[in-house]
């Protein structure tokens, strides 16, 4: 009986700690996948060409147009720019220590960007493993182009990327430029600096003010993003089109559904298009990007890509030249802070509280453990160690309110014989005895909930930590994705992926451990009350269900988890056997026996509601009397 009360409030605290815990996972964890349509998307289906009816074998063969005639369809198509409408497509690179950057003159634009120091991962039906360069942008379908509103054409306009450009390199530069005619030009420059994923980008032209209808240019963009991560629905979900406004926060387009943000007239200083991990990034230097439109499209796992990005904006041309910044690589924290936008706010650290203890607390510390410890896994390690400790002091106090109510033991077994099964009088009794005694019956719970903005920030913290990517750590090949030990024939329900993860096992076998330690110092003869019988259940039935939502989890979560779990133990039995005395306890509670107690506060209005509890019972208990 001594325990009875201490594990209950701590029971009740750990169950809501869980509760809240399930529904922060549920309301961020990724959504299922709608079955693959059986129609196309509009843009696909834009993307094919027309079914010709078939012809006629009485109707006359319409002639080819003439070589005059090709020329003036031509003409009114591209205006000044029908010399740059023809040509042969050259492939041209641009390499550094990190990145080599391949460029395409139809349309002058990135083909492709091949990082040096990352791959890709993709398994198969039986679990194993492949990994290939990581090529951003590489796309065919892809799109990163301009409107020209060119005078004199058919459509009022004509598309950077139908255009054939004359590439000149010049170092780590190169140059596109599409001819207008008489001198006149509109020119694409990349310069690549060295040992970065940066490219200082420049958009001109020369001699087109009377060219152009209006001194903007429509910017497009269209990203099927590839698939790169192992575990593609977590990876689906922190992919989106993310934007900053000037004098804003940055936003995004919702991650788990299609979505469409579009913000008029109001100043963007940069969109990116970020995978889990990487990302290609547009920033405007020395005016803003204006009309934005940024839109997300879900995919499924039988699509041969991931998702689909799409961006719109306007680009200001008065001067004739637009100076901007694409970063095409990893969402590496330091990095992208050093272009002083909060370009490091893609990284899906989380918002709120959450997200400034992983951006300001957790990766710093994190960053500066590393510069030490060379394996990720240690370093979480040392990081559960760092937390524990200083949450050590409150464990302590949890420790010692619990060995305070065990040595209650006596006075709690006399409030049992006095009441016998009338649960309301005893817990009123039981209230009023820890009131005199000056013992909080709440202490087991506090270092829990103390602990829980930790739990929820780590939660988003090593699936978007770039440093967790493809680490190992003993059988974890990847720490920011989920750990296997076998691949199962079928598909584990909740979303659990089908296999099994070795370190949520653990995770799961210690707090059953810990819970069964806690439980087995509870007098027997109690454990038969059925409310008990409840509680000790559900207490061992929560690890069990949280099995399936951390089994395809980051890995670096459920290890941080089991070391969690281990410390607890060990700094739980320590301190009950070399830093508890109960004599002391119990000459301490004598003491205090005597002493006035303070009126009000959150114990006496507890004990009051009891109380008044209590009443309400008996009176309907009389009533219930009086009719029978």
């Amino acid at each position: 009986m001594e325990e009875k009360q201490s594990n209950i409030s701590t029971f009740i605290g750990i169950g809501l700690i869980f509760l809240l815990l399930f529904l922060w996972m549920q309301t961020n964890k990724p959504a299922q996948q709608p079955e693959q349509a059986a129609t196309q998307t509009s843009e696909q289906q834009n993307q094919q060409p027309a079914t010709q009816p078939a012809a006629n074998a009485n109707q006359p063969v319409p002639a080819a147009p003439s070589d005059s005639a090709n020329q003036v369809l031509t003409n009114a198509r591209f205006g000044v720019f029908a010399a740059a409408s023809v040509g042969t497509e050259q492939i041209t690179t641009l390499e550094n220590e990190l990145v080599k950057v391949t460029f395409s003159s139809k349309g002058g634009r990135i083909r492709e960007v091949f990082l040096k120091k990352f791959e890709k991962v993709s398994v198969d039906s039986v679990g194993k493993e492949t990994k290939n360069p990581v090529r951003l942008l590489e796309d065919n379908k892809n799109r990163f182009e301009y409107e020209l509103p060119v005078n004199n054409t058919a459509s009022g306009k004509v598309l950077s990327s139908d255009l054939y450009y004359t590439p000149t390199v010049n170092g780590n530069t190169i140059t596109f430029r599409a001819d207008a005619g008489q001198g006149r030009y509109f020119e694409q420059r990349y310069t690549l600096r060295n040992n970065d994923y940066t490219i200082d980008y420049q958009v001109s032209g020369n001699g087109l003010q009377s060219v152009l209808s209006q001194q903007q240019l429509r910017f497009n963009w269209v990203n099927h993003l590839d698939k790169l991560e192992k575990n593609q629905t977590y990876e689906r979900t922190m992919s989106s089109v993310y934007f900053k406004k000037a004098d804003a926060s940055s936003d995004y387009c919702d991650c788990r559904k299609n979505d469409s943000e579009s913000l008029g007239q109001e100043p963007v200083q940069w969109f990116s298009h970020s995978n889990q991990f990487f990302n290609t990034s547009l920033l405007a230097n020395g005016f803003n990007f204006r009309d934005f439109t940024g839109e997300t499209m879900m995919l499924t796992d039988a699509d041969e890509d991931l998702k689909l990005l799409k961006t719109t904006a306007t680009v200001p041309f008065e001067s004739g030249v637009a100076a901007m910044t694409i970063y095409s690589g990893p969402n590496e924290f330091e990095r992208l802070r050093a272009f002083g936008v909060e370009l490091q706010d893609i990284i899906p650290f989380g918002a709120s509280l959450f997200g400034a203890i992983n951006r300001w607390i957790i990766h710093p510390i994190f960053d500066v453990l590393s510069r030490f410890i060379g394996m990720a896994g240690l370093v979480i390690l040392m990081l559960t160690l760092l937390v524990k400790l200083l949450l050590y002091p409150l464990t302590y106090r949890m420790v010692l309110s619990q060995s305070k109510m065990s040595a209650l033991k006596p006075q709690l077994e006399g409030l049992k014989k006095k009441f016998g099964d009338d649960q309301q009088a005893m817990s009123v009794e039981t209230m009023k005895l820890y009131s005199t005694y000056g013992v909080n019956p709440l202490g087991g719970c506090l270092p829990v909930v103390l602990q829980m903005p930790i739990w929820f920030a780590l939660y988003r913290f090593f699936p978007a930590s770039i440093e967790f990517r493809q680490q190992s750590f003993l059988w974890a090949t990847d720490l920011s994705s989920y750990d296997s030990i076998m691949q199962l024939p079928f598909q584990l329900p909740f979303g659990a992926g089908s296999h099994l993860s070795l370190f949520t096992l653990i995770w799961v076998v210690t707090t059953l451990w810990y819970t069964w330690y806690s439980m087995k110092q509870m007098d027997s003869t109690n454990m038969q009350n059925e409310q008990m019988k409840v509680m000790k259940y559900m207490q061992f039935a929560m690890p069990v269900m949280f099995m399936f939502f951390f089994n395809s989890f980051a890995s670096g979560l459920t290890l941080y988890l089991c070391f969690s779990n281990i410390l607890n133990i060990g700094q739980t039995v320590f301190t009950k056997r070399f830093l508890i005395d109960n004599d002391k306890i119990l000459a301490g509670l004598e003491a205090k026996k005597g002493k006035p107690k303070k009126t009000g506060g959150f114990r006496e209005r507890l004990e009051n509601a009891m109380k008044e509890q209590q009443r309400l019972q008996e009176e309907k208990a009389k009533q219930t009397g009086k009719k029978k």
